[in-house]
């Protein structure tokens, strides 16, 4: 065992120890080249990519070094959540970054890990608020970036640390791998049934106007017993605390999967201010404005009890009519086209109402088809958030460790 206490410890700036890099810029008049996908900030999140909806840009050849994401790389956010950041692993080649992120890639003085664990800790705990600026949207640029202060072992105790807390991140990566195999095989579950009409019997029944026999398009309103979007607890976001009621926000849904980083507390004063916006096991939540709008997903039983902010709108469905299946129709990619064209609202705020969502209607089978729909897809949800919650124990386990490593209270 070896001590950080016993080792010489050095202080360095960022730029000293590793090279920096922002992303190119997106202009669509002025790039050039073949389109290719590229990460944003939205990509970017606490240790993982999200990489369900990217987009592209046009690159040239000539530029793919520069603008290029190899594996190891560490992606920080520049704005948004300065700070938010995540170890490429090569999950998809000929991969590209956009300007609103720092690619960082140290020089070999610092174990490349082991600075994405330095960094990811400062971000987790509010290390880089010396380097922000602006005054109500927060931004930390490449020359702030540069002068952040990295304390570090030597390179032997650099990598056991990092050895021991990739071991964390290995797990949940495999859980992840095993988690995205389970919401594809519900999905074509979803598709091949319900989208392409290979159910169960489909050769024998009558098809109308594209609809099977005993099938119909229902309203959400129809289907649901409550519909409705929270409100901003008493106090705004001056009142979060650390412990408390969960209160979600939109950063927190996304499509078929919720978003843990970010989550927000409230008391138990300000959550009974917020009764009428409880929400419940087998809630579907629907992100309803802003550039997030129709993000749908199931509540996960580990957050609860919770409450949904303005932003956010709580479908709950009837006795007869699965969330699985809900949920599953709601983030069909044509269903979700139908959804997102009823946004209303200005240029820059798409926004979904109650009235919208209410009357918005999904194609329903019949009962017994929904039954042996359910009877299939709802353990694969449950077996994903089984999954989810060992993630969120495992990440626990692991932010816990980080800083007793870092800071040598724990031996090595």
């Amino acid at each position: 065992m070896t001590s950080l206490a016993a080792n010489s410890m050095t202080n360095r700036r960022l730029k000293e120890v590793a090279d920096l890099s922002l992303g190119k810029m997106l202009d669509d008049k002025k790039n050039l080249g073949q389109p290719r996908p590229y990460l944003a900030n939205v990509n970017v999140r606490w240790g993982e990519f999200d990489l369900v909806d990217l987009r592209a840009m046009r690159f040239e050849e000539s530029e793919l070094v520069r603008f290029g994401v190899e594996p190891g790389d560490i992606l920080m956010c520049e704005g948004g959540e300065p700070g938010r950041c995540a170890v490429w692993k090569g999950q998809l080649p000929g991969m590209t970054f956009q300007k609103a992120l720092h690619r960082i890639r140290s020089r070999g003085e610092v174990d490349q890990k082991y600075l994405f664990y330095r960094l990811y800790q400062l971000g987790r705990s509010g290390g880089f608020s010396p380097y922000l600026t602006g005054s109500t949207i927060k931004h930390l640029p490449k020359e702030k970036l540069e002068l952040v202060e990295v304390t570090y072992p030597d390179l032997t105790v650099q990598k056991t640390i990092a050895s021991l807390l990739s071991a964390y991140d290995d797990l949940i990566e495999n859980n992840r791998r095993r988690i995205a195999i389970l919401e594809a095989l519900a999905r074509n579950l979803y598709q091949e049934w319900f989208v392409r009409l290979r159910f169960p019997g489909w050769e024998t029944t009558k098809i109308v106007d594209g609809v099977p026999d005993g099938w119909n398009r229902s309203s959400l309103g129809s289907i649901t017993t409550k519909i409705g979007s929270g409100a901003t607890p008493r106090g705004g976001e001056a009142a979060y605390q650390s412990t408390g009621i969960a209160l979600i926000r939109s950063l927190n849904v996304y499509n078929d999967r919720f978003e843990l980083a970010g989550l927000a507390r409230i008391s138990d004063q300000q959550a009974s201010e917020l009764q009428n916006v409880r929400v419940e096991k087998g809630d579907i939540l629907l992100n309803i404005t802003g550039a997030s709008v129709a993000r749908c997903c199931l509540v996960p039983e580990h957050v609860l009890p919770a409450r949904v902010n303005q932003h956010v709108m709580i479908i709950r469905v009837n006795d007869r009519t699965p969330a699985s299946f809900v949920i599953a129709a709601i983030n069909d990619p044509e269903t979700k086209r139908r959804l997102l064209s009823l946004s209303q609202g200005g240029a820059t705020r798409e926004a979904l109402t109650k009235d919208l969502v209410g009357s918005f209607e999904i194609l329903i089978p019949d009962q017994e088809l929904l039954d042996r729909y359910h009877a299939i897809s709802g353990p694969l949800l449950q077996q994903r958030e089984t999954l989810e919650s060992t993630n969120q124990t495992l990440s626990r386990a692991r932010d816990l460790l980080l800083p007793r490593l870092m800071s040598g209270e724990l031996e090595v």
